[in-house]
């Protein structure tokens, strides 16, 4: 579920998100011997109903700290073979108190450059509606190095070859759980709109990172170029974050002077306004509008061009990244 609202409303919004769930998540399957559920153990254990199902129900005990770790271990393994760079593990009722989580609720609804129009009907600006039953929360990186910046540019309406590369990891991983493991994984869509989540927060609580001066997610291998994807299972798993590593502290900042548009210039949320330090920029000085601005320049200026898996040539959007080149880490 999502976070704490009125509990009609939580039906309402789960109903109309049912359409984007069934395609995305993975029913669940019990597979004979091969998980750590398999139908003789659950005989035993007399957990054939799902009011007692350790995966649905109230006894999750059944799974002892050991054998979540060795779920856990798994998983990063097998995300690595399957192409992640870098891989993460966060709670999911953690993240419901993350900056992300509690204060775009409260700030303006934004309408620009990657803002989904098809928006679930109902959910407010900054909501998030969880996969019923999701308790973990698997995040993954793509780098996307600055040589290689192809794999972000956007070929009409189809998804970046980065993306793509995210998507399939993920698709991977989800089959490989839901035949291995008796637990039911979700592939989380990537706009909040359409049941999404703050990526960025999830992969701080996963421990890939901490959130830059510069607003994005600054790893300590690739610095803020990677790109992000998620997915949940129904189980507590170990969390393998937060890190301790915090490169902007004595930083001078080469990140927000570069920005064309100067959306790091001035301060626009307070503390006081929305209950917390941790703002976007860190202290409350980036504007997302001014960002969107160069955004909308840059489709301006796109060109027609090749593009990878295309029959035809495409108008071919490059967006800014000069925030993300600037920065000194990973380098």
């Amino acid at each position: 579920m999502r976070m704490k609202i009125d509990g009609g409303i939580v039906q309402r919004l789960h109903a109309r998100v049912a359409p984007e769930r069934d395609r995305l998540c993975v029913s669940h399957k019990i597979q004979g011997g091969a998980g750590i559920f398999s139908r003789q153990l659950r005989a035993q254990k007399g957990l054939d109903s799902p009011k007692n199902d350790p995966v649905y129900g109230e006894d999750e005990d059944y799974m002892d700290s050991n054998e979540k770790l060795r779920i856990s271990s798994e998983i990063l393994r097998k995300a690595k073979e399957f192409d992640a760079t870098l891989v993460g593990i966060a709670s999911v009722e953690e993240l419901k108190r993350a900056p992300s989580f509690t204060v775009a609720p409260k700030m303006p609804e934004y309408s620009g450059v990657g803002a989904d129009k098809e928006k679930i009907p109902g959910l407010g600006s900054g909501e998030v509606v969880w996969p019923e039953g999701a308790r973990s929360v698997i995040v993954i990186a793509f780098a996307h190095p600055e040589n290689q910046p192809e794999l972000d540019y956007w070929y009409g309406s189809i998804s970046p070859i980065g993306n793509r590369r995210l998507m399939a990891t993920i698709n991977k991983l989800v089959k490989w759980l839901n035949e291995t493991y008796d637990v039911r994984p979700c592939h989380l869509p990537y706009h909040v709109e359409r049941g999404g989540i703050f990526l960025k927060d999830a992969a701080v609580l996963g421990g890939l990172g901490c959130i830059g001066k510069n607003n994005m997610l600054v790893t300590p291998e690739y610095g803020p170029r990677v790109r992000l994807r998620a997915m949940t299972v129904n189980i507590d798993l170990p969390s393998t974050g937060p890190l301790n590593f915090d490169p902007c502290a004595g930083c001078d900042e080469s990140c927000t002077k570069a920005c064309p548009e100067e959306a790091f210039s001035k301060q626009l949320y307070k503390a006081k306004e929305y209950g917390r330090e941790e703002l976007p920029g860190r202290r409350g000085n980036y504007d997302r509008l001014a960002c969107n601005i160069q955004m909308k320049l840059d489709e301006n200026i796109a060109e027609i061009q090749e593009a990878e898996d295309c029959d035809q040539p495409l108008r071919v959007v490059k967006y800014c990244r000069k925030c993300e080149f600037a920065c000194w880490v990973g380098k």
